[in-house]
């Protein structure tokens, strides 16, 4: 950011202190020699215009280099990252002791980067891995528990379902967490990306007893359709997670504002401007021991990568309303 003026021009004077500080103090040495042989006064005062004169065409003129040179490196250091090496042109050896001090420390942070970048990839790819593997005993679980269908059989499903929910996250943790998203944005059917979710946590609500309300759409979004149903499906995770009775309610405004609405214990008015912080668990955390706080923090991230507003209102023993503000012209594609 480029300084005011006149905060630049107290910089110059602070800067050149020291200068302007010898310049008096010779001035006044001067002074009194010429004091003390008796030269005659028009001489010096005629002397002393001239400096004056020269200072006044100058020290202006100096100004606005130094204005200008301080206008270029603000200009650099918005792109710092890539232009460390395109550095003014040292005027004085300090300068070029500072440039040369920068730039190996530019090359050193490049080289950190890179090594970070190359861990980073290692990870994900582990946790892809990881995440792929870990689901062929998870489904032959599902088929073993599913050829009876006891009271036992239903309670274990869910919690595999849980721990699938689990696996999910830790991989989305990652793939958020990288500097390289997978983001798609095309045009999409909402529709088809509610369903997918529904269909997903159908088993919960009819385990649960729950009421689902929706009804079909004719909506298109642009939109990368795998963050946005990982979205929903964490906020239907969470509206069954915390309403025990009652219903959950999907609806689509024509400002295309997706809701979600359940039922459930709601959220205390203190918690509310924090729930979507990492790890923040609030009163309803504490009563389910199980809680993370990372499910609406991976959705409030995932969000600003789409450009979506995510929102939430709640009254306690009542419920709760998230809303994902879908309107195009708030996605910014780089």
């Amino acid at each position: 950011m480029v300084r005011k003026w006149y905060w630049l021009l107290w910089e110059y004077v602070r800067q050149y202190r020291l200068s302007g500080f010898l310049f008096f103090l010779f001035s006044a040495i001067f002074a009194g020699i010429f004091y003390l042989y008796d030269l005659e006064t028009e001489a010096v005062a005629y002397g002393a215009c001239i400096c004056g004169a020269a200072a006044a065409v100058i020290l202006p003129l100096h100004f606005f280099f130094f204005y200008r040179e301080h206008k270029e490196r603000m200009r650099l250091l918005a792109g710092i990252e890539l232009t460390y090496e395109e550095l003014p042109r040292a005027k004085t050896l300090l300068e070029a002791d500072y440039q040369q001090m920068i730039e190996e420390l530019g090359r050193i942070s490049a080289g950190y980067l890179t090594e970070w970048k190359r861990e980073r990839k290692d990870s994900l790819d582990y946790y892809t891995v990881w995440v792929h593997q870990i689901k062929t005993p998870i489904a032959v679980m599902r088929m073993f528990l599913q050829e009876e269908d006891t009271k036992e059989h239903r309670e274990l499903l869910a919690e595999l379902f849980r721990i699938e929910q689990y696996v999910e996250m830790a991989l989305s943790y990652i793939r958020l967490g990288s500097t390289e998203h997978d983001l798609v944005f095309q045009k999409c059917e909402l529709d088809g990306i509610i369903r997918q979710a529904v269909r997903k946590y159908a088993p919960q609500f009819i385990r649960r007893k729950i009421k689902l309300i929706y009804e079909p759409v004719q909506v298109q979004v642009l939109t990368d359709e795998k963050w946005l149903l990982f979205i929903l499906e964490q906020i239907l995770s969470n509206a069954v997670k915390y309403t025990p009775e009652g219903s959950v309610a999907i609806r689509v405004t024509e400002d295309k504002k997706l809701t979600v609405t359940d039922t459930g214990i709601g959220i205390a008015p203190e918690d509310l401007p924090r729930i979507f912080e990492k790890g923040f668990t609030g009163y309803n955390g504490r009563e389910d021991k199980k809680a993370t706080g990372l499910g609406l923090n991976l959705c409030r991230q995932a969000a600003e990568k789409l450009g979506i507003r995510i929102m939430a209102e709640s009254e306690p023993g009542k419920g709760s309303t998230f809303i994902l503000d879908l309107m195009e012209e708030k996605i910014d594609i780089e």
